[in-house]
């Protein structure tokens, strides 16, 4: 390599690390004004108290108030490898998560055996079912195929806030304001029965309104 390209990527690792550390600080600054409710959490407690793992579903569009709310309990997050996966990689990490990097939309995928491996050794799970790209709100059947293989629950997870700012992305990201009410609601938590990881794929639109269903932005 030369010595151009080694400053090159030396100038692109510092970048990274610059937004990283800006898109954390922000992140705290804005969540710790957040007034949190959760609603419909006792059975995620009672099965956390009897040791079952649990696979969080959630939209990607919702992703950010959820990452704080289930921040440093011991979970397990697939993250895309697109371009802005590192940044939304390390800013999870710095907030006690694992981190799975790869797609989660196909069954055999590297992230989902990476996931289903932490699962295994004892940690909760979460999927956005659509990310990285979309579309928005479609299930895709990674986390069902990753509950199949070990047995966790899946959880429904969303979020709504009273006040709020969304991006002109393709999933309308939200992102609370200051003070915010953050409502976090979890739907009832779902085994996936199924004899193939192909049976399983055929939960997905069940779970997908499932997940419709509860209130969220």
């Amino acid at each position: 390599m030369s010595g151009a390209s080694k400053a090159a990527d030396g100038d692109a690792a510092r970048r990274v690390r610059w937004k990283v550390w800006l898109g954390a600080a922000v992140i705290r600054l804005l969540a710790v004004t957040w007034r949190m409710e959760t609603v419909n959490g006792e059975e995620l407690a009672a099965a956390r108290r009897n040791g079952r793992r649990v696979i969080f579903a959630l939209w990607h569009g919702e992703l950010l108030p959820l990452l704080w709310h289930q921040r440093g309990e011991h979970v397990a997050i697939v993250i895309s490898e697109h371009k802005d996966g590192e940044i939304i990689a390390r800013i999870a990490e710095s907030l006690g998560y694992a981190t799975v990097r790869g797609s989660s939309s196909r069954g055999g995928s590297r992230a989902l055996i990476g996931l289903m491996r932490a699962i295994d050794e004892g940690a909760d799970g979460a999927i956005t079912p659509d990310g990285p790209r979309g579309p928005a709100r479609v299930f895709a059947p990674g986390a069902v195929v990753a509950a199949q293989r070990t047995g966790a629950l899946i959880a429904p997870i969303r979020a709504q806030a009273s006040r709020a700012w969304r991006l002109r992305s393709w999933d309308r990201f939200l992102i609370p304001k200051p003070f915010a009410r953050v409502r976090v609601s979890f739907g009832p938590l779902t085994a996936v029965h199924a004899d193939s990881p192909r049976e399983a794929a055929l939960h997905a639109p069940r779970l997908q309104a499932i997940l419709d269903a509860v209130p969220g932005s």
